[in-house]
This record gives C-alpha cells, structure tokens and sequence, in this order.
C-alpha cells in the first residue's frame, strides 16, 4: 500500500523540491527583490484572485476565447483538408496560397484584428482561429492522403455522395489522426489566446498577468502564470482521455 502511495507521488518529487528551494531562495538571497516572489505568496496572490472573482472571470474569457477559434480552425480546417487530400489537383493549386499564407505569425494579425472588431472576444478568436487553422487544415489533409485507396474504391462502386463519403468513410477513417491534430491545436490556442491579452486585449488571463507585472505584484503575477500552466496541463490531459475514449469505443464498434 505505501509502495503504491509512494509511486503515485513519484512524479511530484521533483517539482516538490524545486518549490521548496525557491521559496528558500526567495526568503534569503532574492528577499530584496522586487521582480521575485516566494510561492508562499503565489498562494495568497491565488487566494485573492479566487475570493474577488478575477480568477475565474479571467479564465473563462481566455477559454472562451481558445474554444471558439479552435472549433472554427477545426470546422474550416478539417473541410479544407479533405478537400485538398481527396484532389490532387486542388492540392497542387492551393499549394502556394497556403505557403505563403500560414508562415504569417499570428501576432503579427493583431494590429488589423484590432481595426476590424477592435478590443474583445471577437478580435482574440479571430486570431487564435488563425493560429489553429494551419495544422488542422494539414494535418487532415496528410491523414486523407493516407486512407487505404480501396475505401475510396468501394464508395465509389457504392455510389455514395460527397456527404455520405465523407460521413461513413473518410471521417472514421481519419478520426485518430484528427485528434493528433486537435490535441496540438488546444495547446496553440491556449498559447495564442494569452499572448494575444499579454499584447493588446485588455481581458483575460493574459492581461491580469500583465496587470500584476505593472502593479509590482510579483507574488499575483506568479500566480497566473502557475494557474495558466495548471489550465494548459488540465486540457490537455482532458484531450489525451478524450482521445482514448474514442479510440477505445472505435475498438470495441469494430
């Protein structure tokens, strides 16, 4: 029973420790620092946040946010891409629009985001949409490419329609790969959303970040940036189970 606790705790040792000795270095050489903050006050910093309701308001603006342009991405992405890996023809046409196009970091949208909708959700998603459109719209394009030829050869004999193609053939066919997709699609707009209110938006986990930073609240700003790693781990580990989920009623449909 100890030997089991003692594993489970295994992969906590490490960041335990390193914990410890910064909030010792913390209380010690950097005291008189005004840019270092023991984790101590991270935790208060935490508290208040939680109490006065910024924690959450700022989270759910900045998930909102993620969700909408990643669902978007996903949406024209996955289409974009099916359509370019089942033609050819198409592929070769679109071939240097896309490369031309996605090398664009998407910060760099920004300053034309902020005329068209100016600050808010619409300018923040819009770019993350942006972000997330290129490895979805890839990453599904390879993932049809690679469907075993005969599938496509026995919904033709069938005569099924483009829709009923894409419904009981490619999208089962592909629905593994396109997770590999969305998970690395959650990870960039989760990435994005925050830089995007670090920049220019003035919402969000982001800004409050910022905000502490400019109060000179190292201890507040700390504590955003731990909460933004936990909220980065706490969906994707939430991808990873969803991802096994299907896989494993796929397994048991077949």
């Amino acid at each position: 029973m100890i030997d089991q606790l003692l594993t489970k705790l295994r992969p906590w040792w490490f960041p335990a420790i390193a914990l410890a000795l910064f909030e010792a270095y913390a209380r010690t050489v950097g005291k008189s620092s005004d840019a270092i903050a023991p984790p101590s006050a991270a935790m208060r910093g935490f508290a208040s946040a939680l109490s006065d309701g910024s924690l959450l308001s700022a989270t759910a603006f900045t998930l909102g946010s993620a969700a909408l342009g990643l669902l978007l991405a996903a949406v024209l992405g996955i289409a974009a891409g099916m359509a370019l890996g089942l033609s050819p023809r198409a592929a070769r046409v679109s071939f240097l629009s896309i490369e031309v196009f996605r090398p664009i970091p998407s910060v760099a949208l920004i300053p034309l985001a902020m005329l068209v909708f100016g600050f808010g959700l619409r300018m923040e998603f819009s770019i993350v949409a942006f972000a997330c459109f290129w490895p979805m719209l890839l990453l599904s394009q390879a993932a049809v490419q690679q469907i075993e030829p005969r599938l496509l050869e026995v919904s033709r004999v069938l005569g099924l329609s483009p829709r009923q193609r894409a419904y009981k053939i490619i999208l089962p066919a592909i629905t593994p790969r396109l997770f590999v997709a969305l998970r690395l699609g959650v990870a960039v707009a989760l990435v994005v959303a925050v830089t995007v209110e670090i920049a220019a938006n003035p919402y969000g986990m982001g800004y409050a970040m910022m905000i502490a930073q400019q109060s000179l609240n190292p201890g507040l700003m700390l504590a955003w940036l731990i909460w933004i790693s936990v909220v980065g781990f706490a969906i994707n580990y939430g991808a990873l189970k969803l991802e096994r989920m299907v896989a494993k009623a796929m397994g048991q449909a077949a």
